[in-house]
């Protein structure tokens, strides 16, 4: 697997990685066939795959929503750990991906746990009830996008439901002033708004490429 942590060496990356619990052979061949097709850095790391299992299982989730699937690594993770009968629905815009992310969903045995939805995920959001529904939700996609996504999700975000972001600290870039790229503007755009949202209390960890953890207080 590609290593997705710029701030680590690749000596405490590997140490990190060995002293964690490893990707099971559903997740390690998925991750290796995203990697022949030289897409792996789209993928989360094994790390944070973990971390997100443990994070739906110790909050009890039973409803759940990714923003940005691609190949399934994330959806499975998150739908491992919701309680029996939990559900998770799976915003995408890519037949060809989600295809792969189906085949790998039956291999987990979680097919039956998750609902996809195709299309622009701001559209999907729109369309789901104004009211706090959901107990976990994950952004993952375009970056740009993200402030939308937030803003459509924190009301539908039950009091205690956590939303998690990846990709916040984008490779550092966030704070370079020398960096003024489209999706780097809008990622502190999203980070600077998120920090000053009095509905939530908020961590931003250090984690492979950045992943905010932003909790509902009400």
């Amino acid at each position: 697997m590609t290593r997705k942590s710029s701030f680590l060496s690749d000596e405490l990356q590997e140490y990190l990685t060995r002293h964690g619990t490893p990707p099971d052979p559903v997740l390690a061949d998925l991750a290796e066939e995203t990697a022949r097709l030289f897409l792996a850095d789209m993928q989360i790391a094994p790390e944070q795959g973990t971390l997100l299992t443990q994070l739906t299982s110790f909050g009890r989730v039973r409803a759940a929503i990714e923003i940005g699937t691609f190949t399934g690594y994330s959806s499975i993770c998150i739908a491992r750990g919701l309680v029996p009968g939990g559900r998770l629905i799976c915003c995408d815009v890519s037949e060809k991906w989600t295809a792969m992310a189906r085949r790998y969903w039956e291999r987990a045995g979680v097919a039956d746990r998750i609902e996809l939805r195709l299309g622009p995920a701001a559209e999907t959001l729109r369309a789901l009830p104004e009211e706090p529904t959901f107990d976990l939700a994950f952004i993952d996609a375009d970056k740009v996008g993200y402030l939308d996504y937030y803003r459509l999700l924190v009301p539908r975000l039950r009091p205690g439901g956590l939303l998690l972001a990846d990709n916040v600290l984008w490779s550092a870039k966030v704070v370079s002033a020398a960096e003024e790229g489209r999706d780097t503007e809008a990622l502190r755009r999203f980070n600077d708004e998120v920090a000053a949202d009095q509905r939530v209390d908020v961590v931003m960890l250090p984690l492979a490429d950045g992943l905010t953890l932003a909790r509902k207080l009400s």
